[in-house]
C-alpha cells in the first residue's frame, strides 16, 4: 500500500508526535508498504533525514503565516504525489487541509490523529482561535475523515464526546526498550552537568516547559513540604517557559538546592538518573514520555488526566487525581530504592511486551487496507 504520512513538524521541541511519527512511518516502511512522510521547516533550517530511516522523508519550508504552517511547498507536491491513504497528525493548521485535499482529488481515505487535541482541557484552552481554525484554516476537514487514530481509548471517547462518528483505530504510540549502554550514556551525561544527580535520589520532570504540563504547580508543590535527600530534576524543551526563568525563579526563592531546571533541548533523555518520574499533566492523549520512562525503568507518577490508570494494575508506578498528586508523592518518595526499583523493572517488561512499534504498525497497517476497501 503506497501511505502519505503529514506531520505539521519534525522538531524535537514540539513535543511527542515529532519521534512516534516518524517512528511510526519508519516501521510501516519496514513491512510492505511504501511510506513517504511530510513534514515543514522553519526558514533555513531542513529536516535532514538520518541512515536508519525506512520512510520516504520530505520536508518544506513554511511560509507566512508560519503559525498556522502554511507551506505552498508541501501543498503543490501533494497535488503530484499519488497515494493510497493520508494520514495527518494533528488538527488546528494548515496542513490538514492540504491532506483533506490531497485525499479529495485521489479519492482515498484521510485518517486523522488529533494528537491530544480533542481533551476537554485542549478543547478549551485558546476555543476562540481553534473555532476560527476550523472555518478558515481546514473548512470541512473533520467531516471529510474517513476514520480516526487515537493513542488511547481516552482519546477515542474525547473524539466521540466532540460529536465524530467516523471509525477510531485506537493504537498507542510504541516505544523503544532502552539497552543498558543507553542507559549509562544518559547517567553519565547527567552527573557531569548536574552533580547532585551522583548522590542524591532524583525524582525527573521531563516534558515541555508549558502549563499544560503543570510545571510551575509541580515546583511548587515540591517546595510545599520537606522532601529529604531528593532532588527535583526539571528538563524540558522551552515552550511557554524557559529554563533560565525558572531557576532565575528558585535562586529569589532561595530554592536551586532542592530543585534543578535544565534546557533539554540536543541533549539526551535524562531517564538514566532518575528514581521516580513524574507528569502532572492537565491532558495527555498518549504521553510518549511515560512510556519512554517505564521502558528505561523507571516508575512513574502521572495524573489521571493522562491514559495510564494500569500504572497501578501493573505495580508499575501511579496515576491519581491532581487533588491526590502531593499525598501520592510524599507515599512514593518514602517508598524504598528497592520497592521503586522492582515496579521500575515491571514498567520495563509491561512495554517491551504491550508497546512494540512493530505491533502498532501491524494494526494501522491492517486499518487502512480495511478502509480503502470499505
Amino acid at each position: 500500500m503506497k501511505l502519505c504520512h503529514i506531520v505539521p513538524s519534525l522538531e524535537a521541541r514540539h513535543g511527542g508526535p515529532s519521534q512516534s511519527v516518524r517512528a511510526l512511518a519508519n516501521h510501516l516502511a519496514l513491512g510492505d508498504d511504501e511510506v513517504e512522510l511530510l513534514t515543514t521547516h522553519e526558514r533555513g533550517d531542513p529536516f535532514i533525514p538520518e541512515p536508519d530511516d525506512h520512510a520516504e522523508i520530505r520536508s518544506f519550508r513554511r511560509e507566512f503565516p508560519r503559525f498556522v504552517t502554511t507551506s505552498p511547498g508541501l501543498q503543490q507536491h501533494l497535488q503530484q504525489a499519488t497515494f493510497e491513504c493520508v494520514h495527518h497528525h494533528s488538527i488546528w493548521l494548515r496542513t490538514l487541509a492540504y491532506a483533506a485535499a490531497a485525499a479529495r482529488a485521489r479519492e482515498c481515505p484521510l485518517v486523522i490523529s488529533p494528537r491530544g487535541m480533542m481533551s476537554d482541557w485542549a478543547w478549551a484552552h485558546r476555543r476562540w482561535r481553534k473555532q476560527l481554525a476550523s472555518w478558515f484554516v481546514h473548512p470541512g476537514a473533520f467531516r471529510q475523515a474517513a476514520a480516526w487514530h487515537a493513542t488511547s481509548h481516552e482519546e477515542a471517547q474525547d473524539i466521540r464526546r466532540r460529536g465524530f462518528t467516523q471509525p477510531i483505530c485506537v493504537a498507542p504510540n510504541g516505544v523503544s526498550v532502552p539497552d543498558r549502554g543507553e542507559i549509562d550514556d544518559s547517567r553519565r551525561f547527567w552527573t557531569e552537568i548536574c552533580p547532585a544527580t551522583r548522590s542524591r535520589p532524583v525524582a525527573l520532570f521531563y516534558s515541555r516547559l508549558h502549563r499544560k504540563k503543570r510545571v510551575r504547580e509541580l515546583i511548587d508543590l515540591w517546595l510545599s513540604q520537606p522532601r529529604g535527600d531528593w532532588l527535583l530534576l526539571v528538563v524540558g524543551t522551552p515552550e511557554e517557559y524557559r529554563a533560565e526563568e525558572l531557576v532565575a525563579e528558585l535562586r529569589t526563592r532561595g530554592k536551586a538546592d532542592q530543585v534543578a531546571v535544565f534546557d533539554g533541548t540536543q541533549r539526551p533523555a535524562p531517564y538514566g538518573v532518575a528514581s521516580l518520574f513524574l507528569l502532572p499533566s492537565h491532558s495527555e492523549n498518549f504521553g510518549l514520555v511515560i512510556a519512554e520512562a517505564l521502558a528505561a525503568g523507571v516508575p512513574a507518577l502521572v495524573t489521571d488526566s493522562t491514559p495510564w490508570l494500569r500504572l497501578g494494575e501493573q505495580e508499575a508506578g501511579w496515576c491519581v487525581a491532581w487533588e491526590d498528586y502531593g499525598a501520592t508523592l510524599a507515599k512514593a518518595l518514602t517508598a524504598g530504592r528497592s520497592e521503586l526499583a522492582a515496579r521500575g523493572a515491571q514498567g520495563r517488561r509491561w512495554m517491551a511486551s504491550d508497546f512494540s512499534w512493530e505491533s502498532v504498525a501491524r494494526i494501522l497497517h491492517d486499518f487502512y487496507a480495511e478502509l480503502r476497501h470499505a
